[in-house]
């Protein structure tokens, strides 16, 4: 489940600019020091000619090289503690703080081949931003209140609407909770201001904070990101639609509410088909049924949701309605 390339680009440039930050703070850092302190230059002098005197007491050899490197090491023992005394009383503690940002992996990033856990921070603060637009990333399930949804019978429906949220609700959480290469494609099907967009969300959130990279869109930036690949591709609009193709799961929020055209049924054909055959996961939420679907795109996008998406249906009524009309539970 690795991190898309431009993440991983992001959250890298993002640590060499924080290495280079605290090396630059340093450097300021210490000629402030040595320019108040004259003390301290001197010590650093004394102790870089300090590995020549090592050399040449090694090479001298026999017993008296023994005592010379002895003494050397006491020597520097004690500078250097002279020298972090000066600054803690002239400065203050991390004043010249010249260690690794990062002691695990000494700032490199990785740790061997795996990445270190500085550089997984960061790129999962970089993933995050990839859904920022649709998601404020407060959404979790424990904030879906199913209070909104009626628990009489519907007879329609043969049950409460509250059951069937609380189903989705549930499947939702699991969907999220064991996300992997074996997860299927969901496709959330109601009206508007049923939880569609906020359970996305909530599942585009977890998924993140997993490691997995998510690609979280509104059906018409979605087709605005595709178009503007397909007619103007420049690299960042590239970078784009490739994101779309390869993150692991891809979040398709509002079906339905885009400008319908041919360029938008034939963009929605290739990419839906593309990341079945890659085994790359979707969740996709609409209004339309499956039958309004195949009219507004084509039969063979309505077979391709149908059979390769498991359906969630959302009912009840429009929670953005009942909020504004001061409903309380």
């Amino acid at each position: 489940m690795p991190y898309s390339a431009s993440v991983i680009k992001r959250a890298r440039l993002r640590f060499d600019e924080r290495k280079t930050e605290k090396a630059a703070r340093y450097r300021k850092n210490l000629q402030e020091a040595y320019a108040q302190v004259p003390r301290l230059r001197e010590i650093d002098r004394i102790l870089s000619g300090s590995m020549a005197r090592v050399a040449q007491a090694a090479f001298a050899g026999g017993a008296d090289a023994a005592r010379m490197m002895e003494e050397l090491k006491q020597e520097n023992l004690a500078l250097q503690c002279e020298y972090g005394a000066l600054v803690q009383a002239n400065f203050g503690e991390g004043f010249l703080d010249n260690s690794p940002v990062c002691s695990l992996c000494d700032d490199n990033g990785y740790i061997g081949s795996t990445m270190c856990r500085c550089m997984a921070r960061l790129c999962l603060e970089e993933q995050r931003k990839e859904i920022a637009d649709l998601t404020t990333g407060a959404e979790r399930f424990e904030a879906f209140r199913l209070e909104y949804y009626t628990d009489r019978i519907d007879r329609d429906l043969g049950t409460s609407p509250r059951y069937i949220m609380e189903k989705n609700l549930e499947y939702c959480r699991h969907y999220a909770a064991t996300f992997g290469q074996k997860s299927g494609n969901l496709l959330f099907v109601g009206g508007t201001g049923l939880g569609k967009t906020f359970l996305s969300a909530c599942i585009a959130n977890e998924v993140t904070e997993k490691g997995w990279s998510v690609a979280y869109e509104s059906a018409p930036r979605l087709f605005s990101k595709l178009e503007k690949e397909r007619f103007n591709s420049d690299e960042e609009s590239h970078r784009q639609a490739e994101d779309l193709l390869q993150a692991d799961l891809l979040i398709i929020d509002d079906l339905g509410t885009e400008m319908p055209g041919n360029f938008v049924t034939t963009a929605l054909y290739s990419l839906v088909n593309e990341r079945l055959l890659t085994g790359k996961r979707m969740i996709i939420s609409t209004n339309l049924t499956v039958g309004e679907i195949a009219k507004r795109y084509s039969p063979q996008i309505a077979s391709r949701l149908q059979g390769s998406f498991r359906g969630l249906t959302f009912v009840g009524e429009d929670i953005r309605v009942m909020m504004s009309r001061g409903a309380r539970f």
